[in-house]
């Protein structure tokens, strides 16, 4: 196939896995891969004789043109983003940009986002409506982020928080759960995974309120039930609904 074309690409938590085949697919097409470092770290190694584009963190925008120029070049170029791709990743920056860069080609590859990774690993918090929201505030005002949080709970919806903590934001999730249980009760029950689909992965259920007090990093992702979620046989379980239907049911019938 020809070249002037773009990948951008959802790789989940970076095994092959646990990718899906449209993006093992455009892996293999691609002549160049391009990513974050720690990304491109996590690929498989028959992907590594591949030419690379490798930039650190904050360089996303510089990334994405490099990517796109490549691509203008001729080559196909899949700039992989961990998770999905259009899921705090590459994508709405690639799709941005393209319009400088004529004749190319911008197909976006969807992945398992760590909401999703994360979720099956503690059971199934996220069987009804939910909410998934960033706690970074390097794009988002801090203020516009703790609106969605009181929304969130107000609106009894269960959460899935992306990063919870870093290095320079050593207290985001403290604040957070400060922020949540404004509406919801300290004891409501929650999870973390950490390094999720990888060797050293991690999950502890334990409240909402005891969130606050847990060590955190940008490898974590923090889930808050809603408040029908509950812990069985130490999964942690958001009812669909099916029960109450079937008492409704049993209600009318009666």
């Amino acid at each position: 196939m020809p070249g002037k074309k773009l990948y951008v690409v959802g790789m989940g938590p970076g095994e092959e896995r646990y990718m899906t085949r449209e993006a093992i697919a455009a892996l293999e097409e691609s002549d160049v891969i391009a990513g974050y470092t720690v990304y491109i770290n996590l690929l498989p190694e028959k992907y590594r004789n591949k030419e690379q584009i490798v930039t650190g963190m904050r360089q996303e925008e510089e990334r994405c043109r490099m990517s796109l120029e490549r691509a203008s070049e001729g080559k196909t170029v899949a700039l992989v983003c961990s998770g999905d791709a259009g899921v705090y990743g590459m994508a709405s920056l690639v799709l941005e940009l393209a319009e400088d860069y004529p004749g190319v080609e911008v197909n976006v590859v969807s992945g398992v986002t760590a909401a999703l990774s994360g979720s099956a690993v503690l059971g199934s918090p996220l069987s009804n409506d939910f909410a998934v929201i960033s706690l970074s505030d390097i794009l988002t005002p801090k203020d516009k982020i703790i609106r969605r949080l009181r929304a969130a709970a107000e609106g009894d919806f269960c959460i899935a928080l992306y990063n919870p903590g870093s290095r320079h934001r050593p207290d985001a999730l403290k604040e957070a759960v400060q922020v949540l249980m404004e509406s919801i009760e300290g004891g409501r029950v929650a999870g973390i995974v950490e390094n999720i689909g990888r060797e050293d992965q991690k999950m502890r259920i334990c409240t909402l309120k005891e969130l606050s007090e847990c060590e955190v990093n940008m490898f974590m992702t923090v889930f808050i039930g809603n408040s029908l979620t509950k812990v069985i046989d130490g999964r942690l379980v958001t009812p669909r609904g099916y029960s109450i239907r079937k008492e409704e049911e049993e209600r009318q019938d009666g």
